[in-house]
Order: structure tokens, then C-alpha cells, then sequence
């Protein structure tokens, strides 16, 4: 055995602090600058104190720097790192204040969560609101983090003190009138494993109803657009209106295919999104009430590992009024969801979907974390999250992912932010 692996002598193992152990905390604010945090851990080891947390914000150029030490031996030796802290805080031009103590920072309590704030903008009338209703159902707010300056104000909180479903339930409903999105997970490794994410295609990944594109060549765009208007709002069956639309297709020449693919408009933030995600060693999955004659050309252009939809039917070079095969519709993206899961192997708790109609409430449900993207009332009220801003990467604000790593990834490879 190696003499220099410390299992080869093992020493006595290390005994957590106690509660009554008397701690500092030092902290230092003002202007900052480069070596600030060198300076003060330079000006406390030269009273041997050991480190027990640091904690640092700047904020439009103010710093706030916090630490909490073990205090020196001795009365006098610690009276004069009082003396020796302040005095090189003055000769930076900053305040410092040392607060004796005992134990470490109060453990956060059991029932903790994520929740992320987007607003646009964020006002501090919502933030106060918030808070207030944290604060009423039991809850309390251990730390505040910024993920996002544009396109949208992102904020995460990490709560603690009642469930995840129960805080939820609290702060979702308010959401609407607060003029913000909220989103609340439980806190825990597993938000980090969400390995697969599964999109609606239609008003979710791109900005068009690919039906409503063919309809307009074939001059029922108005017919098309009514039914599946009442289909999203879940007034109709989405299998029986699917066909209705269809119907309307017949005779149309399969050439506008590619026509209708020029046309398609991906949903800003939609690449940004995906190359994120793909860079994280995510899969990325589509499913669709649309057609394959649109998706599979998604997949090419975007990467994506997995696609479903429905295929329209052609003879002779124009369609036929029908479509072949399973129809994919609300119960069939569900189904999806969970046949892309299995084969990525990945849990169906460690899935993400993202849908905007009432056909994608059971894949919402299904999945780890459902994302109402611009939804309809009705989906909003039922998914897990709900975002109402026209930029499909804010979903990464929800994993946790912040805009300067998105923007210092793309910068590494040339990529462009969309």
C-alpha cells in the first residue's frame, strides 16, 4: 500500500461541530475589487482560525463577503483580529463587522424546494407577495440566486420548512395575477438527473400549426384553423378532429411539403435549448398531433435523438384525406413519453415535457416535471410549472442552468445564442 494514501493510516475521523462551540462571523462590504476575498482570508490566518462557511455576493459592483471562523485561542489574541480586520477594511475603504456566536448556521429544515421565478418584468411587488406567502404556509427562504438577467428576470429560491406539492399548491395559483411564472421542485439530486426531455412540436418547439401551413395551400386554412382551436382547448376529441382536418387535405399535391418545411418558424430560444441541453448529455425528444413529413425534417435540422407524429397518407403524389398508422394523440404522447424513456433508459421521473395544448396533459403529468409552454388556460391549471414567456431556453432556468453558462458555453464554440 501506497504510504502516502491516507487509507494506509487512518486517523481518528473528524467529529461534526457542536451547537455550542463559539464562532465568528466576519463580514466585509463596500466597493469591489480584485483581491478582497484574498486579502481577508490572508488577514484572518495569520490567527490560525479554521474556515467553517463563506458565503459572497456582488451585486452592481458591492460586495457583501461573509465568513464564519473558528475563533483564535486566547482573549487577546482575539481582540486583536478584531483590530487587525478593521483596520485593513479601512485601508481598502471598506465596512467590517465580526459578530461572536456559537455553532455553525441553522440547518435548513426538512420539506425543501426550488423555486424559480421569471418575470418580465420581475417587480418588487411580486417578489414581496412571494415571499409573504412562503412566510404564511410555514415555509422560509434559505438563499435567493439570480439565473437570468434577459430575455426574462430569472430568480431561484431554495425554501425549506413544508413539501414541495404543498408550497406548490400555494404559490402556483397566484402566479397569473403576480404577472410572473413560477416553477417549484422538490430539491435533491434527482433535479439534476432529468435526463430526457420530451417537446410538443406545434406552438411548442416551432411557432406554426403545421396543419393550419398545408391548409393554406389547399384554401381551407379557416375551416382547419377552427377545429383545432376547439381541439386545443379540449372541447374536442383530438383523434376525431385530427381526421376532420385531414379530410380536408384530400387531393392536395404532396409536393408542398417542402414548401410547408420553409415555412415552419422554430420558437425563439428553441436552438439555444436544445444545443444546452444536448451539451449536457441530455436526449432530446419530439412528439406530435402533426406529421411526420414535418418532424422528420426537425430531426435532421435540430439533432433531436427521438420523434413521433402522425404520417398523412399519399397515393399518386397527393394526399389522401387520411393518415396512416397510430394516431398520436393525448393518450398516444403519453405512450411516447414513456416508450423514449425506456429506450434512453432513463426513469420516467428523471423526464422533462413541455407541451401547450390539452393533448399534452397526460405527457405532462407523466413526466418528472411538466412545462406548460404558452399554454391554454386549461393546461396551465394542470401541469407542474406553467411558462408564459415567448422564449422556449427559459425551460433551463428551470433545471437550474443559469444564462451566463449558456452564453460562455456558446462563446467557446461560436455557437450563437438565438
Amino acid at each position: 500500500m501506497n504510504a502516502t494514501d491516507p487509507a494506509a493510516e487512518p486517523g481518528p475521523a473528524p467529529q461534526p461541530r457542536t451547537d455550542d462551540e463559539r464562532t465568528l462571523l466576519v463580514k466585509v462590504f463596500g466597493k469591489d475589487r480584485p483581491g478582497i476575498t484574498a486579502g481577508l482570508f490572508a488577514t484572518l490566518a495569520e490567527y490560525g482560525v479554521d474556515v467553517i462557511d463563506i458565503e459572497q455576493v456582488v451585486t452592481r459592483g458591492r460586495i457583501t463577503l461573509c465568513a464564519l471562523v473558528t475563533p483564535p485561542s486566547g482573549q487577546a489574541s482575539e481582540g486583536g483580529l478584531r483590530v487587525t480586520v478593521h483596520r485593513w477594511a479601512e485601508e481598502l475603504k471598506l465596512q467590517a463587522e465580526i459578530i461572536s456566536g456559537t455553532g455553525d448556521n441553522r440547518p435548513r429544515r426538512e420539506g425543501r424546494s426550488h423555486v424559480t421565478v421569471l418575470g418580465h418584468p420581475l417587480t418588487a411587488a411580486a417578489v414581496a407577495a412571494l415571499a409573504g406567502l412562503v412566510s404564511e404556509a410555514g415555509g422560509n427562504i434559505d438563499r435567493v440566486f439570480r439565473l437570468a438577467k434577459y430575455p426574462v428576470t430569472a430568480v431561484e429560491l431554495a425554501v425549506s420548512g413544508l413539501p414541495t406539492e404543498q408550497l406548490r399548491a400555494r404559490l402556483a395559483p397566484e402566479a397569473s395575477a403576480l404577472g410572473v411564472d413560477i416553477a417549484v421542485v422538490g430539491a435533491g439530486l434527482h433535479r439534476r438527473a432529468k435526463r430526457l426531455v420530451v417537446m410538443d412540436v406545434d406552438s411548442t418547439l416551432i411557432q406554426d400549426e403545421v396543419i393550419e401551413l398545408f391548409a393554406a395551400h389547399a384554401g381551407c386554412e379557416a375551416e382547419v384553423a377552427e377545429v383545432t382551436a376547439a381541439a386545443m382547448r379540449g372541447e374536442l376529441d383530438f383523434a376525431e378532429s385530427l381526421r376532420a382536418r385531414v379530410s380536408l387535405l384530400a387531393g392536395l399535391d404532396a409536393a408542398v411539403v417542402e414548401k410547408v418545411r420553409a415555412e415552419v418558424r422554430l420558437t425563439p430560444g428553441a436552438r439555444t435549448l436544445i444545443r444546452t441541453l444536448k451539451r449536457l448529455g441530455y436526449q432530446v425528444a419530439i412528439v406530435s398531433g402533426g406529421f411526420t413529413q414535418v418532424t422528420d425534417h426537425l430531426v435532421e435540422q435540430l439533432g433531436l435523438d427521438y420523434a413521433a407524429a402522425n404520417t398523412l397518407e399519399v397515393a399518386d403524389g397527393r394526399f389522401t384525406g387520411r393518415v396512416t398508422g397510430e394516431i398520436v394523440d393525448r393518450a398516444g404522447k403519453a405512450r411516447w413519453l414513456a416508450r423514449f424513456a425506456e429506450q434512453a433508459g432513463v426513469p420516467l421521473a428523471q423526464t422533462v415535457a413541455i407541451g401547450d395544448g390539452a393533448n399534452d396533459l397526460d405527457m405532462l403529468n407523466a413526466a418528472g416535471l411538466g412545462v406548460a409552454f404558452n399554454a391554454k388556460p386549461v393546461v396551465r391549471e394542470a401541469a407542474h410549472t406553467a411558462v408564459n414567456v415567448p422564449f422556449l431556453d427559459t425551460v433551463l432556468y428551470l433545471l437550474g442552468i443559469t444564462r451566463d453558462e449558456v452564453e460562455a458555453a456558446d462563446a467557446l464554440d461560436g455557437s450563437v445564442t438565438d
